[in-house]
């Protein structure tokens, strides 16, 4: 196979955790015969310090000519004024809407050496293995803002929340799917109680299905609900939908179960007839692949950031715009042994447990991938 990646290595870490899962990737193609063309581009703080802009038309076009995307991280400190007119942030936002990218999956395992990683206690932990599914292109961070002047001098603030059906129905059938193919049961998070957004989403999401998918367990909860099931007991969740803001929050709060922010991956796919460049067989979806963490100026340049939720990005990147599910499955075993052999960055060592750079843990999962 022969396939073109886009990687945006971004600010802080990003670059650092990029490298090693460009360097896992390379070694799958090395190893299963796939060559995989990596094109480099700008987004985010760098992008703006070097063009202006933090999605430039240069970084989108290479996006578009791509089957994939991986992401490292954007934003930081020298680019954080509110008020500015250009932010880091605006180059995600911009990216995930040109792309179409509307469906974000944030998959939620717990290795079991982790789990003393993790601030609940272990009993809570066993078994846990969830999917978030978040609606990415609608809803507040999407919808008309702005500031107005107040007669008394003051100033208020509006963000307008807009969801429709078919927005609502595309990522449900997403979930659902997914569902389908776990345990076959899906949680609707809203906020149907008091937005009305979230009651048309949890009309459209009941009678879509009670038509298509039947087979699938559906229950409804309030998102202050779920926030506090999450940590009293996660292992009963198999996949979670929701809405953009609502799943921003949970994925967050979530990736705790597993220890660390920096072991979490995520994906963020177009609609499935979306955009193909090769005429493989297996359906491709294009999609944008990254870890959940943000880009941690604080440890940039250090050598210590954890590159495993990047890796694993990789291995999602793989089966679902890809198709190698093999080769998907083989990354994800290969992080399992080198977590089995203690081969941990500062945020997941136990106490007296030897630290291991960035790219030694880049290095101790290629050692592992065994095709």
């Amino acid at each position: 196979m022969h396939a073109v990646i886009t990687a945006l290595p971004g600010d802080g870490i990003g670059p650092e955790v990029v490298a090693e899962g460009l360097r896992v990737l390379h070694r799958v193609g090395e190893q299963w015969g796939h060559r995989f063309e990596v094109r480099e581009a700008l987004l985010g703080g760098c992008a703006i310090d070097a063009t202006g802009t933090a999605l430039p038309e240069a970084t989108l076009q290479a996006c578009r000519d791509s089957d994939a995307v991986l992401l490292g991280a954007v934003g930081g400190p020298k680019w954080d004024d509110p008020a500015a007119s250009v932010r880091p942030e605006q180059g995600l936002l911009g990216l995930r809407k040109a792309l179409g990218l509307f469906a974000n999956l944030r998959p939620v395992t717990l290795h079991p050496r982790l789990i003393a990683a993790s601030p609940l206690r272990p009993e809570r932990l066993q078994g846990v293995d969830l999917l978030v599914v978040r609606e990415l292109t609608g809803g507040i961070y999407f919808g008309e803002k702005g500031r107005d002047a107040t007669p008394d001098g003051g100033e208020s603030a509006y963000d307008e929340c807009v969801y429709t059906t078919a927005e609502i129905e595309r990522i449900v059938r997403v979930a659902a799917q997914l569902a389908r193919s776990r345990r076959r049961k899906l949680t609707s998070v809203d906020k149907a109680n008091v937005l009305e957004t979230s009651r048309l989403w949890r009309s459209v999401t009941a009678r879509l299905m009670r038509e298509e998918y039947p087979d699938v367990q559906l229950e409804h909860m309030l998102v202050d609900a779920c926030a506090m099931h999450l940590i009293r007991r996660p292992a009963d969740f198999d996949v979670i939908v929701t809405e953009n803001m609502f799943g921003d929050i949970l994925t967050d709060e979530a990736a705790m179960l597993a220890g660390s922010l920096g072991m979490l991956p995520s994906a963020s796919l177009c609609a499935a007839a979306g955009h193909h460049r090769t005429s493989d067989v297996q359906p491709r979806r294009m999609g944008l692949y990254e870890p959940i963490h943000g880009s941690a100026p604080d440890i940039a340049g250090k050598g210590i950031a954890n590159p495993l939720a990047t890796i694993l990005s990789v291995a999602l990147l793989l089966r679902h715009s890809l198709g190698l599910d093999v080769e998907a499955r083989a990354i994800e075993a290969a992080v399992a042994r080198a977590l089995d052999d203690g081969i941990v960055t500062g945020d997941i060592a136990a106490p007296g447990e030897r630290v291991c750079t960035t790219t030694e843990v880049g290095a101790a999962v290629v050692e592992r991938l065994v095709a």
